[in-house]
This record gives C-alpha cells, structure tokens and sequence, in this order.
C-alpha cells in the first residue's frame, strides 16, 4: 500500500474516534471519488488499539466485506467500543491511544496430513492463522508471534481462544487457514 494511504487510513482511524466523541456519530466520507483507488478495494481488515503498549482492543475481518477505508472506521469503532475483553475507550484515553492497521491477504486453507507437517508448514512472525472446529474459531494475527513465538505454543493459545482444548490441535481435525498482513502504525 502506497505510505500516502497508509497515512491517510491511520488519520482516518483516529478522526473517527474523535469525531464519536464531539457528535456521537460516526464518520462519513462524501467525496469518496477523491479517494486513491487503493482505499477502495476490499480487503480483510483489522484495528488494533494499544495504550502505552498493552492492548486496548481489537477487532477486525478476516475476508473482505467492503472498501478498506469504511472497514478501518467500521473496525476501529469496533475496536473501541465493542471488543468484550475490554471496557469501551474513554475519551480521556485517547491522547494515550495508539492505532495499528493491518490490511489481510485472502485466506488461505493449509493442508497438512501430520502433526509434523502443520508445524513444517507455518511461518512464525509472517503469517496470520485461523483455526476452526465446528462452530468454534479464532484468530491471531501475525504480530502475535512476538508474545508466543513458538509454535506448540501460539496454536494450544489459539485453541483455548477458540474455546477448545489447549491440545486440540495435536489431534489432527482442525481447519487451518493461513494469512499475511501488511501493518502499520502511528
């Protein structure tokens, strides 16, 4: 992505927050046609809010649903005010805030026939996994890897994430989807 739009998504972010907090509304663009083409496209997206380096929320979707530029707004008021490990912002939280912006590839399925083979197959620090098991799944993006850099380990707090067994995973069943990012931040 160009670093004029990486730039102007990060402002965007954090206007949104500001303007839900002078109006309560959120943020609309009328003159969507001066946007660069790039923001238009449609791509997963995630908001990661962090405050003096310890998550405050994060929220986000895996496959594309609209233009990344409305999926930024949509994510970070999400990510603000709708993430249930966390209390919604405060407005007094916001000098503090800092916004990450994480633009997904597609999803891809890994298939693997062994234990040996997945792990074989997954590219710590680089790639997003998804996990899914029935009506259970979640998600760490690929900055997670540098708080659980090992493998046995990201994909048994994978599983508890999901809601399964921390060992689910070694049994050999679970979907796995792999994914890329491109992140940035103020």
């Amino acid at each position: 992505m160009k670093q004029e739009n990486k730039q102007f998504l990060l402002k965007l972010a954090r206007q949104t927050l500001e303007n839900y907090y002078l109006t309560g509304n959120k943020i609309f663009l009328t003159n969507t046609e001066l946007l660069d083409s790039e923001l238009k496209d449609k791509r997963g997206t995630f908001v990661t809010l962090s405050t003096k380096g310890e998550l405050r929320g994060c929220i986000g979707h895996l496959e594309p649903v609209q233009e990344i530029y409305q999926d930024i707004i949509d994510n970070v008021l999400s990510a603000a005010f709708a993430d249930n490990r966390f209390l919604p912002l405060r407005e007094d939280e916001l000098k503090n805030l800092s916004i990450e912006i994480s633009i997904l590839t597609k999803p891809e399925k890994l298939v693997y026939f062994s234990i040996a083979e997945l792990l074989n197959k997954i590219i710590p620090f680089k790639q997003g996994i998804i996990i899914k098991k029935d009506n259970n799944s979640a998600t760490y993006l690929p900055q997670v890897w540098e708080q659980i850099p090992d493998k046995t380990e990201f994909l048994s707090s994978l599983c508890r994430k999901a809601g399964l067994l921390a060992n689910e995973w070694k049994k050999g069943d679970l979907e796995v989807w792999i994914y890329e990012v491109e992140v940035f931040s103020e």
